[in-house]
């Protein structure tokens, strides 16, 4: 009977531990997250955002109750609940409120719309990207406008061509900014609404007068961004250099260091280390710049903070094509490290006085359709705009860079992993057999 009892009393402790525990899972919900850098969690971009948002965040999606999306929207809004209390979601039925989703603008079953202060915006697209890009476009304030100087052959912010920027500015488009084309043959100045000016690798000469719309937007307080390649030093652009007190040396920059990260163009710079700056702080990605010249300082009022820099093996060569020439002092060519990157600040002369940005960078092709999936160009090019806009907070957010799933493997590896896939079932086979034979003999 004591045993007995014993044992009743076991089962019921189980049973009361096993209905704390059903009790305690409802209340309380533990993840881990073993993917490659946690890529199934939330992101450290969108957690970063998230907890930069100080008001409270709506999301109200329009999903029908029979759907099954409804459970779908719940689960991925509560990942971002956790890291942000007042984020709140509610659902409307299409079929029951027509009149809301007219006023809304609803054109897709599920579609969300996400509310800040007195800013909304659509999102269609339920992955962690998109959303995480909405709430960099509601932590800007407001949509923030880039001219791109046109008409002379600069890079085209739309264009799909392997040497415009398209893909880029698509992603920055994504996070509230706007790409404006700016041909200054046809306006006299920059417009007083833009944000920054962009001249993206012109290929044809400037005007005086557009050149001069350049100088004056600086004059007046304005950001630039100035991406520059070898041999553009005869494009009229020298007021404009002369304004910000930096020059691009001959040449273009070869360094054979890049051949350890698998490059083997000593054209194309991989730059895995930054000098301290605004824009590269905490930055960690390698980066990869085809087509580079040094830049130098000259004199200006501006204070000058190197931005990229070449390793101490790269030297200055005559551009071209073909094998890269040797270094060759007699020749003039310099030895490296050599900044092809500055950023430059001071106190604009608006009535204001707030910090005018520029920054200066000696190649355009590493935000191009063709460089920009390479490393951290995306990231890096993404903090450089952040900075010249003003949204400090967007700068330093932690990079993401996709993991590399590329399987580099050679014919011997090949060789030796067909033979073990055929191997492998004939091993099993010849294993079962022989269990098979020891259990009929005995």
């Amino acid at each position: 009977m004591r045993a007995r009892l014993d044992a009743l009393l076991v089962y019921a402790l189980l049973l009361i531990a096993a209905a704390a525990l059903g009790y305690l899972s409802t209340r309380y919900s533990t993840t881990w997250d073993w993917t490659y850098e946690a890529r199934a969690s939330v992101a450290p971009q969108s957690i970063a955002v998230l907890r930069d948002l100080r008001q409270p965040l709506q999301v109200t999606s329009y999903t029908s109750p029979g759907s099954g999306l409804r459970a779908t929207i719940s689960g991925f809004i509560a990942r971002y609940q956790r890291y942000k209390p007042n984020l709140s979601l509610r659902f409307i039925d299409p079929a029951t409120d027509p009149t809301a989703v007219r006023a809304a603008g609803i054109s897709v079953d599920g579609e969300l719309v996400l509310r800040y202060g007195d800013r909304s915006l659509h999102l269609t697209q339920l992955s962690d990207q998109s959303f995480t890009d909405a709430l960099a476009n509601l932590a800007r304030g407001g949509t923030r406008l880039v001219a791109f100087v046109s008409g002379d052959g600069e890079r085209s912010a739309e264009g799909r061509a392997n040497a415009d920027l398209g893909s880029f500015m698509a992603q920055m488009a994504a996070q509230g900014v706007r790409a404006l084309p700016l041909n200054l043959a046809r306006i006299a100045s920059v417009p007083q609404n833009a944000n920054l000016v962009v001249l993206a690798s012109p290929l044809a000469q400037l005007s005086p007068g557009a050149v001069h719309a350049l100088v004056r937007w600086l004059h007046d307080g304005g950001n630039l961004l100035w991406l520059t390649d070898p041999g553009s030093a005869h494009l009229g652009l020298a007021p404009l250099a002369r304004e910000l007190g930096i020059r691009a040396l001959s040449g273009e920059i070869i360094d054979p260091s890049g051949a350890a990260a698998g490059v083997q163009d000593p054209r194309v710079l991989v730059v895995s280390h930054y000098p301290p700056d605004p824009i590269t702080r905490g930055f960690a990605l390698d980066t990869a710049f085809p087509g580079v010249v040094a830049l130098a300082r000259t004199q200006g009022n501006w204070k000058y903070t190197p931005l990229l820099r070449s390793s101490p093996q790269s030297y200055t060569a005559a551009a071209g094509v073909g094998a890269p020439p040797a270094y060759s002092a007699s020749a003039g060519d310099l030895r490296g490290p050599l900044d092809f990157g500055f950023a430059l600040t001071r106190l604009s002369a608006n009535p204001l006085r707030t910090e005018q940005r520029v920054v200066v960078i000696g190649d355009g092709d590493f935000l191009s359709n063709t460089f920009l999936g390479n490393g951290g160009n995306a990231a890096l090019g993404t903090r450089i705009f952040d900075w010249l806009l003003g949204d400090d907070t967007l700068v330093h957010l932690p990079s993401r860079a996709a993991p590399d799933r590329h399987l580099d493997i050679g014919q011997r590896g090949l060789n030796a992993l067909t033979l073990t896939l055929a191997a492998l079932p004939l091993l099993l086979l010849a294993l079962a057999s022989v269990l098979w034979l020891r259990r009929q003999r005995h």
